[in-house]
């Protein structure tokens, strides 16, 4: 597991530009950290690290945002699936299949089942008004 600290927001949306350079065609990114941790902001580093064009918001109404790019990016919030037919429902499966890297936030809902998909793993945690402490396990930076 490598530990990062971050002072910033610019900070953490870069860390997740650096994974995205480690990342195959159809990884899984969990995350985890409480509301406001910073989730929202790593995931832009990821999209803009795979060359994604749109721009990225919280999936919190949506369940799922999809990002096109040369390496697409589909966005989770997991908060509200309760069950796994609700998550084969709103083509969490397909997108890993069709090679798009998957970032589901509030993994935890879920993490004896994605553990299964050997995922990468994104703890954020608080550390002050700007800074996070992320642990990153499942992948080298």
């Amino acid at each position: 597991m490598a530990i990062f600290n971050t002072a910033s927001r610019a900070e953490t949306v870069a860390l997740g530009e650096r994974l995205a350079g480690r990342l195959a065609p159809g990884s899984l990114v969990c995350f985890t950290g409480g509301l406001g941790a910073g989730k929202t902001a790593f995931t832009e580093g990821l999209a803009k690290g795979l060359g994604c064009t749109d721009p990225v918001s919280s999936p919190t109404f949506a369940i799922v945002n999809y990002y096109r790019g040369p390496r697409p990016l589909a966005h989770f919030d997991l908060y509200r699936i309760s069950t796994e037919e609700d998550l084969n429902a709103a083509g969490f499966y397909d997108y890993l299949d069709q090679g798009a890297v998957v970032a589901a936030e509030w993994s935890e809902n879920f993490a004896a089942l994605l553990a299964l998909e050997h995922p990468v793993t994104v703890d954020i945690q608080v550390t002050g008004p700007e800074s996070r402490r992320i642990s990153i396990e499942g992948v080298s930076l």
